[in-house]
């Protein structure tokens, strides 16, 4: 996967506009300690759009994370770096309600296919994913393929990725819900304390 697909994914996913994640969740001591926050996607198969794939698997990845929580020393200097305990049996968990899910139209011909396969992107003329979270905003929207497209026609697209994102999020819940019913247990993914410089 290329820089620019990683870099969309993340933007998609923590949102520009300022829905998603919220950041400052992950911070421990303002300016100084704070969680980093690593996802690692492996893709097995190019079959179908990869970035709703990976969307859909960090939203869920990330409804099941737990944070360690943290209870940090009262008496430490400005000018120093506060004493941490990381607790072992304690976790926050991460408000997801308002992480976003990407949904492509790839255009063929005058129709928009949602979740194209490879044969079909490769009669495509272009390609558009956006990312839209619960309340139908819109976190981010990119373009690809060679053809340009009419401002109008990227305009008649979103009410279609609002209503595929609206019944994928409805989806994606009902299966999280049901997995947590049935395991009740958490799962520590990619977060490490870390201190910012």
């Amino acid at each position: 996967m290329s820089f620019g697909s990683i870099f969309i994914i993340k933007n998609f996913i923590f949102c520009i506009s300022g829905a998603g994640i919220n950041l400052s969740s992950l911070s421990i001591v303002d300016g100084k300690v704070c969680w980093d926050l690593y996802i690692d996607g492996l893709v097995i198969s190019m079959d179908g759009n990869v970035h709703d794939a990976l969307g859909a698997a960090i939203k869920a990845a990330l409804s099941n994370t737990g944070i360690p929580k943290v209870n940090v020393a009262s008496a430490t200097p400005d000018d120093e770096q506060p004493e941490v305990d990381v607790s072992d049996e304690e976790f926050l968990q991460f408000d997801t309600t308002a992480v976003p899910v990407i949904v492509t139209l790839t255009k063929v011909g005058r129709h928009y296919i949602v979740d194209a396969t490879s044969e079909e992107e490769s009669q495509m003329s272009s390609a558009v994913s956006v990312s839209v979270n619960r309340q139908g905003l819109i976190c981010g929207l990119t373009k690809r393929g060679g053809a340009g497209l009419d401002p109008s026609v990227i305009l008649d697209m979103i009410p279609v990725s609002k209503h595929v994102s609206e019944q994928l999020m409805n989806k994606l819940d009902s299966e999280i819900a049901a997995a947590e019913a049935g395991r009740g247990i958490m799962i520590l993914l990619g977060v490490r304390l870390g201190t910012l410089m």
